[in-house]
């Protein structure tokens, strides 16, 4: 599966809160600010979960839907296990 350049880039910015937040430790910051940061960070990355998953399931149902005229019932399920499994 190609992803989309969008997608990247959240990643990219999740990546420098995190290096943020470590320099944030090395310098000694609060506990509370450095909760703050990563309770933004991981938010971040629970929306970039749901949007690599949702984007997937419509990219595997267009690509099912042109060689076999059906949705495979299978293949919807696995998909919201993985959403589930990403809270």
């Amino acid at each position: 599966m190609e992803y989309k350049q969008g997608t990247k880039n959240r990643l990219k910015r999740i990546e420098g809160q995190i290096r943020g937040v470590i320099r944030m430790m090395e310098e000694g910051k609060e506990c509370r600010e450095i909760v703050t940061q990563l309770s933004a960070s991981r938010k971040a990355i629970d929306r970039t979960l749901g949007l690599i998953v949702a984007e997937n399931l419509e990219q595997c149902l267009r690509d099912q839907l042109e060689t076999e005229k059906y949705v495979d019932r299978d293949l919807v399920k696995e998909a919201v296990e993985l959403l589930v499994k990403s809270r």
